[in-house]
């Protein structure tokens, strides 16, 4: 006779997971597929290659793609330049602070890109920026003469890799420092110079870092709104994404706009599979076992000049854009110079108090991301878990569904989305539910991977012991799995919260005036000029940004410590 206890009930925990796998093809699958539609359609619903005609002859869509072209190659290129020797002396060397320089990397990583070019805006303005009265006053220049102009194509470039060189950065400090001083000790002993080490050993191994580091940089520098749609607009020139953007103005040309988002979205494509490549070639590998940690050079009489330089690079991306946001803040006008005379709550009172739209826009902003950033913590740890232990058909397409939205750019991802939701049978244009169904695509490759990495060094014992016992593998994951993980759920919860405060590309189509959010509402008030304001409403996100980062950073004291798995870190 059996025993009652080993007699399997149905597990019904399958069907959810199989219903969670289901939602996830939905929510990628279903607006890609309405944007390839549309591309090759007309507004009659007739089947037609004029999309593309026009986007291959029309002078005002073509001129985009090129300005696009120029801004991204330049971007990164600038990018690699100042990445390289940053990484280096962070990772290689003993040039002090290196820990605050990396903190100030972090800033600038995290920093929206359209805040920073706000920022820029106050600063380089060649009218009222804050560099601009510096120089006239130093060099004894007339009223109307200016060194910098942000409003330019080069402009736009400096300013977009001023936040895209973090992703050279950290791929090339990370290999920089997995290099073992075993095979540099080596190459010295067999009479190898510094130099000759250098390009012998040392480049080849970190090469493919510094090129997958640069491509991430051009795809963000291709793919990006805000930037462009602050400093390229005024100025009354298009990148691609400000040019789809504005195919949405009235009257709408949807079609057009499909049909232009796809080479964005191809690029992306070959983009990311060329990174995937170079980070995954062999042409030079560490062979061997255990090998020793790098050791640092000694710079000497040069430590502190070494310090002085990595400041100076960070003085773009932070340290004059933090200060400019916090002055704009604080005096009463922009022209105003620091001084006690003219410090002011004046704008921080009209945000609080005068201005109607930042409370619902934080309302929104907040509710949003705690229930975006807790659904794809949640889907990703089902989706992970199905996909590591093999419980589904077709398990191994979990990944490549949740990963696909990284190869999505975020103003395609808005195209695809607007033309699924304005339609029955899902309208849900003007309301929340399209900005959740928006950021939860959105970050689901973010909160995969955290959760998959996880999941990979945790063994499946206990969770079998859990079914030997008559538990699901719904109750197995929540009672067992969950909880080992606790430390990464709630990283990746954070991670995914602050990318949704930062995100400005899809949402800017989705919103209405009842649905605004805080990226949104800044990108306005630009347009009317109050950068008062917008500094005041900056500094608030940046602060909550942080705080997030520096709570999720203290998680060691929450996280399981069996098995030696160690922090999380943002």
């Amino acid at each position: 006779m059996s025993n009652p206890a080993t007699i399997r009930r149905p597990d019904i925990s399958l069907l959810l997971f199989g219903l969670i796998a289901l939602g996830l093809c939905v929510l990628v699958v279903l607006p890609l597929g309405w944007l390839g539609w549309f591309s090759v359609t007309n507004d009659q619903g007739g089947l037609t290659l004029a999309n593309f005609r026009q986007l291959a002859t029309d002078p005002a869509l073509l001129k985009p793609m090129r300005v696009t072209l120029v801004i991204a190659v330049a971007s990164a290129a600038g990018a690699a330049l100042v990445a390289i020797p940053l990484a280096w002396l962070v990772a290689r060397t003993d040039v002090p602070f290196r820990g605050a320089i990396r903190a100030l990397v972090t800033a600038s990583f995290v920093t929206p890109p359209f805040l920073g070019a706000i920022a820029w805006e106050l600063l380089a303005a060649p009218n009222s920026g804050i560099l601009n009265q510096w120089a006239r006053w130093l060099f004894g220049m007339g009223e109307y003469d200016y060194l910098f102009d942000i409003y330019t194509v080069t402009g736009v470039a400096f300013c977009i890799g001023c936040y895209t060189f973090p992703y050279v950065f950290t791929l090339l400090a990370n290999a920089l420092e997995n290099i073992p001083a075993d095979i540099e000790d080596a190459s010295n002993i067999l009479g190898g110079g510094a130099w000759q080490t250098a390009r012998r050993i040392t480049l080849p191994l970190i090469l493919p870092a510094i090129l997958a580091g640069t491509l991430v940089a051009f795809l963000q520098a291709l793919t990006l709104f805000g930037t462009p749609a602050i400093l390229a607009l005024p100025s009354g020139f298009h990148t691609l994404t400000t040019k789809i953007w504005s195919l949405f103005q009235y009257p709408p040309q949807t079609h057009l706009a499909a049909a232009a988002a796809l080479p964005l979205l191809g690029v992306t494509l070959l983009v990311l599979q060329l990174q995937r490549w170079l980070l995954g070639r062999r042409s030079y590998v560490v062979v061997g076992g255990k090998n020793s940690p790098p050791r640092l050079i000694r710079l000497k009489l040069w430590r502190w000049p070494a310090f002085a330089l990595c400041l100076l690079i960070m003085l773009n991306p932070v340290i004059l854009p933090y200060a400019a946001l916090l002055k704009a803040a604080v005096v009463r006008n922009l022209a105003d110079p620091l001084a006690w005379s003219t410090l002011s709550w004046k704008h921080l009172h009209f945000v609080l108090w005068e201005f109607s739209g930042t409370r619902l826009a934080m309302t929104n902003t907040l509710v949003l991301g705690v229930v975006s950033a807790t659904v794809v913590t949640a889907v990703a740890l089902v989706v992970g878990y199905l996909a590591s232990r093999r419980l589904v058909p077709g398990h191994q397409m979990l990944p490549v569904l949740a990963m696909a939205p990284i190869a999505v750019p975020g103003i395609v991802m808005g195209v695809g989305l607007f033309l699924v939701y304005t339609r029955p049978p899902f309208v849900l244009y003007g309301t929340l539910w399209i900005l959740i169904v928006a950021f939860v695509t959105l970050e689901m490759p973010a909160g995969f991977q955290q959760v998959q990495a996880a999941l990979r060094g945790l063994h499946v014992e206990l969770e079998e012991a859990s079914r030997i016992f008559g538990a699901t593998r719904l109750q197995a994951l929540w009672q067992i799995t969950a909880p080992l993980l606790r430390t990464t759920i709630i990283a990746t919860w954070s991670i995914v919260f602050i990318g949704v405060m930062r995100e400005l590309s899809a949402t800017i189509l989705l919103t209405t005036s009842e649905t605004k959010v805080i990226s949104v509402v800044i990108y306005d008030l630009n347009e009317g000029g109050d950068l008062g304001a917008i500094s005041v409403m900056g500094l608030a996100l940046l602060l909550v940004t942080f705080a997030i980062i520096l709570a999720v950073n203290r998680l060691p004291i929450l996280g399981y410590r069996a098995g030696g798995r160690g922090r999380p870190a943002i």
